[in-house]
């Protein structure tokens, strides 16, 4: 979630080091890792329509990792040039992240005490029946066992309380209906691998609702009909929403309402564009030719992000505003979009871990790969031992502010309480402005000298 978000500030950083050979791309990076953290949990704050309550391993996990990465950033630029061992300690750096990631839930556990238990396919096992007495001799190597078995609820939930869904999943699951024990064997391992995924997705979506519903005083949640005719791995397709999806992409058909039509009229070029250049793999026709409807966009958007570097740094030279000023605030918001889209609609169905790890996630990624990647190429590949010049000695403080807003940050969530709510929200954003405004002076030398003027035409 977290990579895929984060391409538009790839791009940049790749154009900001190859074609403009300024401090674009760094700049927008590093305004974009603060607008990450502050102004998208803000946003996420104020608009999520309720509390939302966080647990403390998924932000001490990325929080801890970003710091470093952060560390790193600032050993390296601070001589104002990076060299090829340097992008490729970031490389190995993000390399070690992904590792982090990949045994999470060990690490979870030995963190915080829990008692380890064995897991297949995502669900914990256990010999505890519906009845709490009996025990039975269960076949431990039958992965759709502890899927159909009802066990005793190992927990109790507030009703506030956010936790992932597949764990409440593993350790109570409801009484099942046909169609829902039907999708719990179809995520085994007697299934392919697609059917396996979106069977797994959609009981994830619909064990999510049971329990908004649930906690809303509403025993079950009502299936649609097309869950009793699933068969042979085979799910009916919901007409009804491909056809609201198909009026909201197609440049063909005019949606209703002022706003919705005005949004349409304004984007309609670029619909045009991509719905005869990208294949929409959400149909079935297109279904195989996923892997070329990703390279697409991918291609889409890196010539997206170059026009908005190039317009930016226009704008930027026409008004005299240096490079790093116009990528910490203009690029750093644009390239922000996707990040603060995903985070917001995880933070409204009540993941609130997920929204936050998505945005210190994303500034990962950035930091690591968006700056290691393209630096990596060109003291690597394309010119082997050549140094890549940091041209502003400012970018040194505000990534210092930026270290600084991410304690700020874990600090104000602690006092909190763990909640992810309007208050947190509003003193983030007055976070955000403050870095702002910080930022912006030292670019133009209020608190000392560290940017040399810019070159006036005719001179």
């Amino acid at each position: 979630m977290a990579a895929g978000s984060s391409a538009p500030e790839l791009f940049a950083s790749v154009i900001g080091v190859f074609i403009t050979h300024g401090d674009v791309g760094v700049g927008t990076i590093v305004g974009s890792a603060v607008f990450n953290i502050l102004c998208i949990i803000g946003v996420c704050g104020i608009f999520a329509g309720q509390v939302v309550i966080l647990t403390w391993w998924p932000v001490f996990r990325d929080s801890i990792y970003y710091t470093l990465s952060v560390v790193a950033l600032i050993l390296f630029i601070y001589d104002e040039k990076i060299v090829w061992w340097e992008s490729l300690i970031l490389i190995i750096m993000y390399a070690g992240y992904i590792m982090i990631m990949k045994f999470n839930t060990s690490m979870q556990s030995y963190f915080t005490g829990k008692v380890d238990k064995n897991v297949a396919n995502g669900n914990t096992m256990s010999s505890e029946l519906e009845d709490g007495n009996a025990c039975y001799d269960i076949r431990w190597d039958d992965p759709s066992v502890p899927l159909l078995r009802q066990v005793k609820m190992s927990k109790t939930y507030s009703k506030n309380s956010v936790v992932m869904v597949d764990e409440i999943m593993s350790s109570s699951p409801p009484k099942f209906r046909f169609p829902e024990a039907g999708l719990r064997i179809m995520i085994t391992n007697h299934f392919g691998p697609k059917t396996r995924l979106r069977m797994a997705s959609r009981l994830i979506i619909n064990e999510r609702q049971r329990l908004v519903q649930a906690a809303n005083g509403v025993d079950r949640v009502i299936l649609d009909a097309k869950h009793d005719n699933i068969e042979n791995g085979n799910v009916p397709e919901d007409k009804q929403g491909e056809e609201e999806e198909s009026d909201l992409s197609s440049p063909f058909s005019v949606p209703n309402g002022c706003m919705d039509t005005t949004k349409w009229l304004i984007s309609w070029p670029v619909l045009l564009l991509l719905y005869f250049t990208v294949p929409n793999c959400s149909k079935p026709r297109w279904e195989k030719f996923f892997m070329l409807s990703f390279s697409l966009s991918t291609l889409w958007i890196a010539i997206f992000s170059y026009v908005m570097v190039w317009m930016v740094t226009i704008i930027g030279y026409t008004l005299g505003i240096p490079d790093v000023i116009m990528g910490i605030t203009f690029l750093a918001a644009g390239t922000s979009v996707p990040d603060c889209i995903a985070s917001l609609i995880v933070a409204r169905q009540g993941l609130g871990d997920m929204a936050v790890s998505n945005t210190i996630g994303s500034n990962v990624f950035d930091i690591l790969v968006g700056l290691g990647v393209p630096w990596g190429i060109q003291t690597l590949a394309v010119n082997y031992g050549s140094e890549v010049k940091i041209n502003s000695r400012g970018l040194v403080y505000s990534v210092v502010l930026l270290l600084g807003s991410v304690a700020l940050t874990v600090l104000g969530i602690h006092f909190n309480k763990w909640k992810l709510d309007l208050k947190l929200g509003i003193y983030v954003l007055v976070l955000y402005a403050v870095f702002l405004c910080f930022s912006i002076m030292i670019e133009y030398n209020v608190f000392t000298f560290v940017n040399l003027p810019m070159c006036q035409e005719g001179i």
